[in-house]
């Protein structure tokens, strides 16, 4: 059974920092493609940072310097790491299990960035 299961989201005041964990089963986790999409309340899910499977990341323009994306192959898990964070990065954090055969959703984690 695939199991995505996210942690770490939370309330957090502007220029805070806050590290999301997705832990991963049922899946050769070391094979895929690892993602964090978010989705802002009124918007459509988007892309956020990538990490493919030999370690290359990937991350959309707002958050290059201030998110780091990191993947444990042996404890199955991926990490996003985010720093100075701003209001707009509010949203329900998703992450994303991706290879050609499959594509697997976890339950999302809400992000509020607020004073």
């Amino acid at each position: 059974q695939v199991q995505l299961v996210e942690s770490g989201g939370g309330l957090v005041q502007p220029g805070g920092s806050l590290r999301l964990s997705c832990a991963a089963s049922g899946f050769m986790f070391s094979t895929y493609t690892m993602n964090w999409y978010r989705q802002a309340p009124g918007k459509q899910r988007a892309l956020v940072a990538q990490i493919n499977s030999s370690g290359f990341t990937n991350y959309i323009d707002s958050v290059k310097g201030r998110f780091t994306i990191s993947r444990d192959n042996v404890k199955k898990t991926v990490y996003l790491q985010m720093n100075s964070l701003k209001p707009e990065d509010t949203a329900v954090y998703y992450c994303n299990a991706w290879w050609t055969a499959a594509s697997y959703w976890g339950q999302g984690t809400q992000v509020s960035v607020s004073s």
